[in-house]
């Protein structure tokens, strides 16, 4: 299907409507980031051909000339409704824009925001949770006071101890031990029929937001001193991860902080179709919530949750 260029930017606006998929940087605030967004969109669309300034509807009486000195009635435009008056057209009041899920400052990747109409899609997507996966960095020998990299070192210890081989038997037992718990929260005995039919469901999502809960961790690379973790969970924020690898370092008998956070999904949303900070602008924006458009009719769960495990489909 072939595309037509529009060069109308009322038509634009109002087709402005869905999730976009912006790729954050690290060091970067999430408002920063919304900002700075809404302010190109609000910027290329007043450098496209914008509305005109009204038409008084009441007729202006001007003099005649010599031949006709009586008063005749001429049009005007409404001067109070012209962009030298009200400034530019659109600001960035006009568009509505609502997150789903923040990450910390500390954290890069993947940042959804609902634009306009798309708001309610994202509430519905935040409201059901999807599994969000990080990549987490952490290095080994020092801790600090707040677990990254930029505050006081607290402690320094050896970790010439550590292998690859010890780090991925300690994540697979972490996960294990979130797994029971996902369990527990459920209300439910363990060694009772109904947790063996919950189990028999698969994975469950938290019945509320407060509770971290990580169905996955594994080591994906280790170049000591530095490690890097997968970890898919729910409820997460960055300290919660920070403190998750000062906690892997004291159990490998030594100490670690962490370097550096990146989701690298948030459900069906991939960092491959991230918007990056050069495409900021409208036709990025426009290109970018067309492509989200086609991961909701891929997996119409992500707004249409109707079970409490967790999908893969």
């Amino acid at each position: 299907m072939s595309l037509t260029k529009v060069y109308d930017a009322p038509t634009v606006f109002r087709h402005l409507n869905g999730i976009m998929n912006i790729y954050k940087p690290a060091g970067m605030k999430v408002k920063h980031v919304k900002n700075a967004v809404l302010h190109n969109i609000a910027k290329d669309l007043n450098e496209m051909k914008v509305r005109e300034p009204r038409k008084l509807h009441t007729p202006l009486l001007e003099p005649g000339g010599d031949a006709n000195p009586l008063l005749r009635k001429i049009n005007s435009i409404d001067l109070a409704d012209h962009i030298l008056a009200t400034g530019p057209r659109y600001q960035i009041s006009d568009i509505r824009c609502a997150l789903v899920a923040g990450l910390g400052i500390h954290t890069s990747g993947v940042l959804l925001f609902g634009i306009n109409k798309g708001i309610n899609q994202s509430q519905q997507v935040q409201r059901n949770r999807p599994v969000r996966a990080y990549h987490v960095t952490g290095r080994l020998g020092m801790a600090t006071e707040t677990h990254f990299p930029d505050a006081r070192i607290t402690v320094r210890a050896d970790y010439r101890h550590v292998h690859p081989d010890r780090v991925s038997a300690l994540a697979a037992s972490m996960q294990a031990s979130h797994q029971r718990k996902m369990y527990e929260l459920c209300g439910v005995d363990l060694q009772s029929q109904a947790a063996y039919e919950i189990a028999c469901k698969g994975l469950l999502r938290p019945a509320d937001n407060t509770q971290p809960v990580i169905y996955g961790i594994k080591l994906i690379d280790f170049q000591r001193p530095d490690f890097t973790l997968e970890i898919h969970a729910i409820n997460e924020c960055e300290e919660y991860l920070a403190s998750l690898i000062n906690e892997v370092g004291i159990e490998l008998r030594t100490v670690a902080h962490c370097t550096s956070i990146r989701c690298i999904r948030h459900g069906h949303y991939g960092v491959e179709t991230s918007l990056l900070r050069h495409g900021w602008n409208l036709r990025g924006v426009v290109k970018n919530m067309r492509e989200q458009r086609q991961v909701l009719q891929k997996h119409p769960h992500l707004i249409n949750q109707d079970k409490i495990e967790l999908r893969n489909d």
